[in-house]
């Protein structure tokens, strides 16, 4: 009787040890789960370029309707946070209501002006530009009259877009304020109204910013030896852009292509002007993981002397390596670009076939 109660206690005793060890590490295991496995089983979305987000209260009571509209139109069209773009815009004018000198006409001490503030050498060269001549700068179209007035807030705001997007956003948002405005305390209070203005009250990056959409671009693959290529090119994400760049450290936009093709055994010309003769063309519609996009972009490119590449890894996806001020290599949108002149995809060369047939059977 007693023996039988004893061990009643003891297994009562163990029960309860197990029980407070469930509760002390339980914890700890929803801290180490997967992300995929929480909200519901959802993944995370790696096809969104921007995450869009909600207006907040502070956001719709003090932008003027005809700017959030830009803002949001424009920020989504280019693929920026309109957040930030709206931030800089408060930051720089108070979304074109100061009164101070060059933000109406004229340029204030420092030669910027608009709304969105821009130095007339940055815009173009003058403040009112014929979208049909030539010239370097972010002078843009945005009311569709043929002129890029930098006093105009649909034309500037446009404009601005285009700026922190070439510098580094979506994915690197303070690089790209810091470009914009050469000073990290204007970054950091930039990035505060941005916060402010969203009603997560966040500054939200992509996913492909994050090695999170990696893993399933790999697994996508068509292929074993694109999947090394895939496997290859996303670890380089984060790396600076170097001019004539193979790494390890740093790379060109067609370095790291040939990098990436080296690293599954193949070889493929170095530069873009080499890799665009190269390949196979495939047809817009056609391209998968592996191919490679080009762009009419560079001094002496063309249509058809193309002087950008990237490495597409998944159906309007590209990984690139694209200017020194343009931020890391990252996973971008190629759809987006106007630029975009064709694809190609190496793998089908004949050289490289005869290479894959080694890499498969050595002894030949």
């Amino acid at each position: 009787m007693n023996l039988t109660r004893g061990r009643i206690a003891l297994l009562l005793g163990l029960a309860g040890l197990l029980l407070l060890a469930a509760v002390v590490v339980s914890p700890l295991l929803l801290m180490s789960m997967p992300s995929f496995l929480g909200n519901g089983g959802t993944t995370v979305d790696c096809e969104d370029q921007v995450q869009v987000e909600e207006a907040s209260d502070s956001a719709t009571s003090d932008i003027p309707p005809e700017y959030l509209e830009l803002y949001k139109e424009y920020g989504k069209k280019i693929g920026v946070q309109w957040n930030v773009l709206a931030a800089v815009g408060k930051r720089e004018t108070d979304h074109g209501r100061s009164n101070l000198p060059g933000v109406k006409s004229g340029t204030n001490h420092a030669g910027a002006a608009g709304p969105m503030q821009f130095l007339i050498s940055t815009w173009g060269g003058k403040a009112r530009i014929s979208m049909s001549s030539k010239f370097n700068g972010y002078a843009s179209d945005g009311d569709g009259d043929g002129i890029g007035d930098v006093y105009n807030p649909a034309d500037a705001i446009l404009g601005a877009a285009k700026m922190l997007k070439r510098n580094g956003a979506p994915e690197n948002v303070r690089r790209a304020l810091f470009v914009y405005n050469r000073a990290w305390w204007y970054v950091d209070q930039v990035e505060e109204i941005a916060r402010r203005y969203a009603k997560s009250g966040e500054v939200k990056v992509p996913p492909q910013a994050t090695d999170d959409c990696d893993d399933p671009l790999v697994e996508a693959a068509p292929s074993d030896v694109v999947a090394k290529i895939l496997e290859y090119a996303l670890a380089q994400r984060g790396k600076p852009y170097l001019w004539g760049g193979t790494g390890p450290d740093a790379f060109d936009c067609s370095g790291v292509v040939y990098a990436a093709y080296r690293a599954a055994g193949l070889s493929i010309p170095r530069t873009t002007f080499g890799q665009w003769p190269f390949g196979v063309r495939i047809k817009e519609g056609d391209e998968q993981p592996g191919d490679l996009v080009f762009f009419n972009s560079g001094p002496g490119t063309s249509p058809n002397n193309p002087g950008h590449v990237g490495l597409v890894v998944s159906k309007g996806k590209m990984l690139e390596a694209r200017c020194r001020l343009c931020g890391p290599i990252k996973v971008t949108s190629y759809m987006a670009r106007q630029d975009r002149v064709g694809f190609t995809r190496p793998l089908q060369n004949p050289d490289v076939q005869e290479q894959l047939k080694k890499l498969q059977n050595p002894a030949l």
